[in-house]
């Protein structure tokens, strides 16, 4: 029986991938570094912590991580109180799965990413949790914010359904033992192997309803 749904926020809610593929490859250029053509791709589910070392060490750039990180969250934060960037059919599947069992969050994302974007929406009370994997061991494809998301909630991830975008995500939804809704990314899409771990494939999160997130 399904005891809860723990999305992801980047390219599942938000349309934002691209956003942050911008705003570091900006400040690799205002800094000096090296910008690679993998870099977003091997940073996406990446912790703050995580990402901001890689920048540091991958990508040249001279500041702490937790300088980077500061930095990159702080634009990150401009553009969205600019506009948020919801993707179409989010808010109304997000209230439609509400209806049905508790919501989590489990991102990426820096906890004052989280924050706006529940704020902004009026979610807070719809999460029951949310879980940035800067306020865990790993981030993904480890499991470690999907099982935190889990343990908060205080069921099973087994009785769980994930839904995420990226090869990390699905990695990481399918490590914890949850029923994996996948939704790939457009701009990323995930490896054949990550969508191979999806027990559903959907063009677009307006197609989640409570029918496609069940337990069989």
């Amino acid at each position: 029986m399904l005891a809860a749904v723990v999305f992801d926020l980047d390219g599942v809610l938000l349309d934002t991938e691209e956003i942050w593929d911008e705003v570091r490859e900006a400040l690799v250029g205002e800094r000096g570094g090296r910008w690679s053509g993998r870099a977003q791709a091997d940073m996406m589910g990446m912790s703050s912590r995580e990402w901001s070392r890689y920048m540091h060490d991958e990508l040249g750039l001279a500041e702490a991580p937790e300088e980077i990180s500061a930095e990159v969250v702080g634009r990150m934060l401009e553009r969205y109180r600019r506009r948020l960037p919801l993707i179409d059919g989010a808010l109304a599947a997000v209230e439609r799965l509400a209806a049905r069992c508790p919501l989590a969050l489990a991102s990426s994302s820096n906890r004052e990413l989280i924050d706006t974007f529940v704020q902004e929406t009026a979610l807070e009370q719809i999460f029951r949790v949310t879980v940035s994997s800067e306020e865990v061991g790993r981030g993904k494809p480890a499991p470690d914010v999907f099982l935190e998301a889990a343990r908060l909630l205080g069921v099973d991830p087994r009785s769980c359904t994930a839904v995420d975008d990226s090869s990390s995500g699905l990695l990481a939804a399918r490590a914890a033992g949850m029923r994996v809704v996948a939704i790939p990314n457009r701009a990323f899409p995930p490896s054949e192997e990550a969508l191979a771990a999806a027990d559903v494939v959907l063009e677009r999160v307006g197609e989640l309803t409570a029918a496609v997130v069940e337990h069989p």
